[in-house]
């Protein structure tokens, strides 16, 4: 989260997610792999998902090694956490809707091309009830 991110919060009291992109329990609840399918289709198959709570939002990229770093600054003002494995991936724990799931995607799409890798896609992971 970014400075201007905190301040804000503090100033107007929102509180901190208690869902955090580690949370014990996460499961994928919904996948969005096929680039030709909307996101609001994508929300409507998943029995999984539930609506109106958060969710971890996690992107998969593939990024250059040597860009990995350039990505993690563009992206940490907003909240965006990146690990990195065999793929790239970049979380966020928010409320998913099929708007800014699409906006996101073609974030990330574009971060990616801008810095010579490539989108793969995106699901996201919520804390199973028992």
């Amino acid at each position: 989260m970014g400075l201007l991110e905190r301040l804000r919060d503090r100033l107007f009291g929102r509180v901190e997610p208690a869902l955090r992109i580690d949370s014990p329990g996460l499961v994928v609840v919904v996948e969005a792999f096929d680039l030709v399918e909307a996101d609001s289709a994508v929300l409507a198959r998943s029995p999984e998902w539930r609506s109106g709570e958060p969710a971890v939002l996690r992107h998969h990229l593939v990024l250059p090694p040597d860009q990995v770093e350039r990505a993690r600054e563009l992206l940490a003002p907003d909240g965006w956490e990146l690990v990195v494995g065999e793929r790239v991936h970049a979380l966020r724990v928010q409320e998913l809707d099929a708007l800014h799931c699409a906006q996101e995607r073609a974030r990330m799409a574009g971060l990616a091309q801008r810095l010579g890798g490539d989108w793969i896609g995106w699901d996201a992971l919520q804390v199973t009830h028992r």
